[in-house]
Protein backbone atom coordinates (compact mmCIF):
# COMPACT_ATOMS: atom_id res chain seq x y z
CA UNK A 1 0.00 0.00 0.00
CA UNK A 2 2.65 2.55 1.02
CA UNK A 3 4.77 1.64 -1.99
CA UNK A 4 2.17 3.32 -4.18
CA UNK A 5 2.44 6.65 -2.36
CA UNK A 6 4.58 9.18 -4.23
CA UNK A 7 7.79 10.14 -2.40
CA UNK A 8 7.19 7.60 0.37
CA UNK A 9 10.53 6.93 2.03
CA UNK A 10 11.55 4.88 5.05
CA UNK A 11 14.92 5.02 6.83
CA UNK A 12 16.98 1.85 6.81
CA UNK A 13 17.23 -0.35 9.91
CA UNK A 14 20.68 0.97 10.88
CA UNK A 15 19.43 4.57 10.85
CA UNK A 16 16.41 3.60 12.92
CA UNK A 17 18.56 1.75 15.47
CA UNK A 18 21.01 4.67 15.82
CA UNK A 19 18.17 7.18 16.17
CA UNK A 20 16.48 5.02 18.82
CA UNK A 21 19.77 4.77 20.74
CA UNK A 22 20.13 8.56 20.62
CA UNK A 23 16.62 9.01 22.01
CA UNK A 24 17.33 6.45 24.75
CA UNK A 25 20.44 8.41 25.75
CA UNK A 26 18.50 11.67 25.81
CA UNK A 27 15.75 10.16 27.97
CA UNK A 28 17.52 11.39 31.09
CA UNK A 29 17.03 14.87 32.58
CA UNK A 30 20.67 15.16 33.70
CA UNK A 31 21.94 14.37 30.20
CA UNK A 32 19.62 16.97 28.71
CA UNK A 33 20.90 19.59 31.18
CA UNK A 34 24.52 18.63 30.49
CA UNK A 35 24.06 18.76 26.72
CA UNK A 36 22.21 22.06 26.89
CA UNK A 37 25.02 23.54 28.98
CA UNK A 38 27.57 22.26 26.46
CA UNK A 39 25.67 23.93 23.66
CA UNK A 40 26.47 27.22 25.42
CA UNK A 41 30.18 26.42 25.26
CA UNK A 42 32.95 24.13 26.37
CA UNK A 43 32.90 23.08 30.02
CA UNK A 44 34.55 20.90 32.66
CA UNK A 45 32.98 18.08 34.67
CA UNK A 46 32.95 20.17 37.86
CA UNK A 47 31.13 23.04 36.17
CA UNK A 48 28.64 20.70 34.51
CA UNK A 49 27.96 18.98 37.84
CA UNK A 50 27.12 22.32 39.42
CA UNK A 51 24.84 23.28 36.54
CA UNK A 52 23.07 19.90 36.51
CA UNK A 53 22.78 19.79 40.30
CA UNK A 54 24.51 16.45 40.67
CA UNK A 55 27.91 14.98 41.53
CA UNK A 56 30.97 15.13 39.28
CA UNK A 57 31.04 11.31 39.33
CA UNK A 58 27.49 11.14 37.96
CA UNK A 59 28.28 13.74 35.28
CA UNK A 60 31.41 11.81 34.26
CA UNK A 61 29.33 8.67 33.78
CA UNK A 62 26.78 10.56 31.68
CA UNK A 63 29.53 12.18 29.62
CA UNK A 64 31.11 8.79 28.93
CA UNK A 65 27.84 7.55 27.43
CA UNK A 66 27.31 10.77 25.48
CA UNK A 67 30.86 10.53 24.09
CA UNK A 68 30.36 6.90 23.05
CA UNK A 69 27.26 7.96 21.14
CA UNK A 70 29.21 10.86 19.56
CA UNK A 71 26.88 13.52 20.96
CA UNK A 72 29.78 15.04 22.96
CA UNK A 73 33.46 15.55 22.21
CA UNK A 74 36.32 16.02 24.67
CA UNK A 75 39.58 17.94 24.66
CA UNK A 76 42.41 17.40 27.12
CA UNK A 77 44.37 20.37 28.42
CA UNK A 78 47.02 19.25 30.88
CA UNK A 79 45.23 17.19 33.50
CA UNK A 80 41.79 18.62 32.71
CA UNK A 81 39.18 17.47 30.21
CA UNK A 82 36.87 19.96 28.56
CA UNK A 83 33.68 18.84 26.87
CA UNK A 84 31.62 20.26 24.00
CA UNK A 85 28.48 19.31 22.14
CA UNK A 86 29.52 17.40 19.04
CA UNK A 87 27.88 19.50 16.35
CA UNK A 88 24.94 21.57 15.19
CA UNK A 89 22.78 18.43 14.88
CA UNK A 90 22.82 18.09 18.67
CA UNK A 91 21.65 21.70 19.03
CA UNK A 92 18.77 21.18 16.61
CA UNK A 93 17.74 17.88 18.18
CA UNK A 94 17.67 19.30 21.71
CA UNK A 95 16.10 22.59 20.63
CA UNK A 96 13.28 20.75 18.87
CA UNK A 97 12.65 18.50 21.88
CA UNK A 98 12.54 21.46 24.26
CA UNK A 99 10.39 23.46 21.84
CA UNK A 100 7.99 20.53 21.63
CA UNK A 101 7.88 20.34 25.45
CA UNK A 102 6.91 24.04 25.55
CA UNK A 103 3.96 23.36 23.27
CA UNK A 104 2.48 20.28 24.86
CA UNK A 105 -1.10 20.92 25.92
CA UNK A 106 -1.35 19.92 29.60
CA UNK A 107 -5.11 19.45 29.15
CA UNK A 108 -4.67 16.85 26.42
CA UNK A 109 -4.75 13.30 27.78
CA UNK A 110 -1.71 11.13 27.14
CA UNK A 111 -2.01 7.90 25.20
CA UNK A 112 -2.19 4.77 27.30
CA UNK A 113 0.35 2.03 26.50
CA UNK A 114 -1.09 -0.91 24.60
Amino acid sequence: MHERLPDFDMPDDEQVDLAAETFRLLADPTRIKVLWALLQGESSVACLAEIAGTSPTAVSQHLAKLRMSRLVTARRQGTFMYYSAADEHVRRLLSQALHHADHIDPERPTAQPA
